[in-house]
């Protein structure tokens, strides 16, 4: 086993703050520089900047053979901030105590990315046994915003000569799931509901709309649809939640006590179970918005869907699942609470997806983020068994 060497590229990963939404080019040009050195066959692939935000990258590299037969291994490189966290040590120094390698992103998912990176050298050390078949690593950014990132990462792949969407085993996402092979994940509709309405003094609140009494009539609304949700849906008892999702987040409204607010804005999502589409969802509140806009006798309702990426409902019968389990060592699948980019992956590729790799989803987000060494021990003979797969 190479741990020490994996815990040191994972010391240099933890490094980069790399926060979602923030340019990222230091720690992708020092992951380029290790691929390079590993011989793989590098492409950077811009970020999309029509918000505005530029300096953000992905990657994609391939090492061995243009044949069929390859499989992707996929992570990002962004994580979450650490803003108003009381971390017990610097969340961008990887700290060890005992077993435990404390650090922001350490489980989600620069953990994962420090194996493939090791996976990487490997595979093109000199005098090791050649790959009959490639091993691709797509490596994206922005994943913590809602899956923005690799939209421009999947574009550049299918413009890559390198790679062969039509021969490809698989892709394993390698998010945390404490090494359980996971073929299923909800869907994600992000949106806006923005209530329009008119403002006026509040000594006559009557001569005014309330976008709030709008927003009011709306969060009911909310809660009513996901009663129609749960009696209505066919019921999927693989996961925690059996059934699709609805709920508010945020809300922002008004001007001033003394001001009829004209303007209110609810941000809420659906998390949708694989095979559901949330176009009647969205449509059953359109109609809520009706409702509420006569019953105050004026104002507007708007829906705007801000950012959507697809569940995952992979097949436990495909070539990749097969593999997974085995290296593995299971023989039962099962599903993540959590989305991952396994959804467009498999949708925009045409890729058999599973997710799969070490830490957990229950350390990711908060404070003292850590995985330990024997997590990134599994993982790491879990890709050993992917790469000898592409040498025989």
């Amino acid at each position: 086993m190479s741990v020490s060497e994996i815990e040191s590229i994972l010391s240099s990963l933890i490094g980069f703050p790399s926060v979602c939404g923030l340019p990222n080019g230091d720690i992708i040009e020092w992951i380029e520089a290790h691929l390079l050195a590993s011989g793989a066959r590098v492409r950077c692939i811009p970020g999309d900047t029509s918000n505005g935000v530029p300096g953000r990258y992905s990657l994609f590299a391939t090492i061995g053979p243009k044949t069929a037969g390859g499989i992707v291994l996929s992570a990002h490189a962004d994580v979450v901030p650490v803003t108003g966290q009381n971390w017990s040590s610097d969340p961008f120094v990887l700290t060890r105590r005992e077993d435990r390698l404390y650090g922001r992103g350490s489980s989600d998912m620069k953990g994962f990315l420090a194996c493939m990176l090791n996976l990487a050298r490997k595979a093109g050390a000199e005098g090791a046994p050649p790959l009959k078949r490639p091993l691709y690593l797509a490596i994206s950014h922005d994943e913590e915003l809602g899956c923005l990132g690799v939209r421009s990462l999947i574009a550049g792949i299918r413009e890559d000569d390198e790679f062969d969407d039509q021969g490809a085993l698989g892709c394993i996402v390698g998010e945390p799931t404490g090494m359980q092979v996971a073929l299923a994940h909800k869907g994600k509709i992000a949106f806006e509901i923005i209530c329009h309405g008119q403002a006026a003094h509040s000594a006559n609140p009557f001569l005014g709309k309330s976008a709030i009494t709008l927003a009011g009539d709306m969060i009911a609304a909310l809660s009513r649809l996901q009663e129609h949700i749960r009696q209505t849906e066919r019921h999927d008892t693989r996961f925690g939640v059996p059934f699709s999702t609805v709920q508010a987040g945020l809300i922002s409204g008004g001007a001033a006590l003394n001001i009829v607010p004209d303007l209110c804005t609810i941000t809420a999502e659906l998390r949708l179970l694989p095979g559901y589409e949330g176009a009647p969802y969205l449509a059953w509140l359109e109609d809520a918005a009706r409702q509420a806009t006569e019953k105050l006798g004026g104002g507007e309702i708007e829906l705007r869907i801000t950012n959507a990426y697809p569940g995952l409902n992979a097949t436990a019968s495909s070539d990749i699942c097969s593999l997974a389990l085995h290296e593995a060592g299971q023989n039962q699948v099962g599903v993540i609470d959590f989305g991952t980019e396994a959804g467009l992956l498999g949708e925009q590729l045409g890729l058999d997806c599973i997710v799969c790799g070490p830490g957990s989803i229950a350390r990711a987000h908060k404070a003292d983020e850590y995985i330990t060494l024997p997590e990134l021990a599994d993982a790491e003979r879990f890709l050993d068994g992917v790469l000898d797969h592409l040498r025989r």
